[in-house]
């Protein structure tokens, strides 16, 4: 898969991905709604038998116009681009974001980067989908500028779940922030994942006898502090399941950073310096301070058991699901 960053803008398409169909969006979450757009995208593509490519903007808009107030990601580029490829598109344009760009025209933005660029032969985004200075560009402008610069518009309606309720990824920050994992996997269509390097901790749960791997989440990640059945994910691929601590560990600390603390079962071995994934699966109980570090160990048993019970009986919830939080070729799902 051709992942374009921002100091690649300039640079010319490859001949092969040229002439495709092109989903336009921040499609931060890929979730179900996105997949709608993202799947009509897909078809076109393999309707007419050309490449489908994703163009997204980075950093996220909201971020920019509002630099004191990050927007919690909840897919950051690389993983959102694993999500993509693992759809079945051939490219992800990760094109920059400023307030510079913010100021262009929409005219420029279809003839520069539609036109010029990308040379696309479709288009598909959201049927709210606007775009350049001032938000001059809506869907009848694109559609009508396609009709001029010879490419094919799709709009495509909101996608509402089981409750006819839009699926959004604002809705599904929300459940996060309250540690409905769950709910936020039934609209994301897969289990909610993070990713970063595990780094060296205080080593105190090695002495308890459950060592973890430590990782420090983005400031503005508004997971709700607790404690989280979870599979763990290693660059070789491999899984395995566990029990991870989200928040800044009362029992032990006071008003540290927040931490992801992951004990991994039936595992021993170094992971410092590894960027490893974290899939979650349930959230089991609220971050508590305990008086002494027995009822402590003696939780964790607790939380280690309950763990293993709801992991055990887990299924994907599809087909990305599958390749993001199990390992289904080999069997080995912990």
């Amino acid at each position: 898969m051709t992942v374009f960053h921002r100091n690649e803008k300039k640079e010319p398409l490859p001949a092969e991905l040229q002439g495709g169909v092109v989903a336009i969006g921040n499609f931060d979450g890929v979730h179900r709604g996105h997949r709608s757009v993202l799947d009509r995208a897909l078809e076109l593509a393999s309707q007419r038998g050309v490449p489908a490519s994703v163009l997204t903007f980075e950093p996220h808009p909201r971020s920019v116009f509002k630099p004191d107030q990050p927007v919690f990601r909840l897919t950051p580029a690389p993983i959102r681009a694993r999500l993509l490829e693992a759809m079945g598109f051939r490219s992800v344009i990760d094109y920059p974001f400023d307030r510079e760009f913010a100021q262009r025209s929409a005219e420029d933005f279809v003839q520069s980067i539609l036109v010029d660029w990308l040379k696309a032969s479709a288009v598909v985004t959201g049927f709210d989908f606007h775009f350049g200075r001032g938000r001059e560009g809506g869907p009848a402008y694109l559609i009508d500028a396609g009709k001029r610069s010879g490419f094919d518009v799709a709009l495509v309606d909101a996608f509402r779940d089981e409750n006819s309720d839009v699926i959004s990824s604002s809705r599904i920050r929300t459940l996060l922030s309250e540690g409905d994992v769950t709910q936020a996997a039934g609209l994301l269509g897969y289990r909610y994942t993070v990713e970063a390097e595990v780094i060296g901790g205080e080593k105190l749960g090695r002495t308890l006898g459950y060592p973890t791997a430590n990782m420090q989440l983005p400031p503005e990640t508004e997971l709700k502090a607790g404690i989280y059945a979870v599979r763990f994910r290693r660059p070789d691929g491999s899984l395995h399941d566990g029990v991870a601590s989200y928040g800044r560990r009362p029992t032990v600390t006071d008003n540290g950073a927040p931490l992801l603390e992951t004990f991994l079962f039936d595992f021993s071995g170094s992971l410092y310096g590894e960027i490893c994934a974290v899939s979650f699966f349930g959230y089991l109980r609220p971050e508590l301070k305990f008086d002494g570090l027995d009822p402590l160990v003696e939780q964790m048993k607790r939380d280690e058991e309950e763990a293993r019970t709801l992991l055990a009986g887990v299924t994907p919830l599809g087909a990305l699901d599958a390749k993001i939080a199990f390992d289904l070729q080999s069997g080995n799902q912990g």
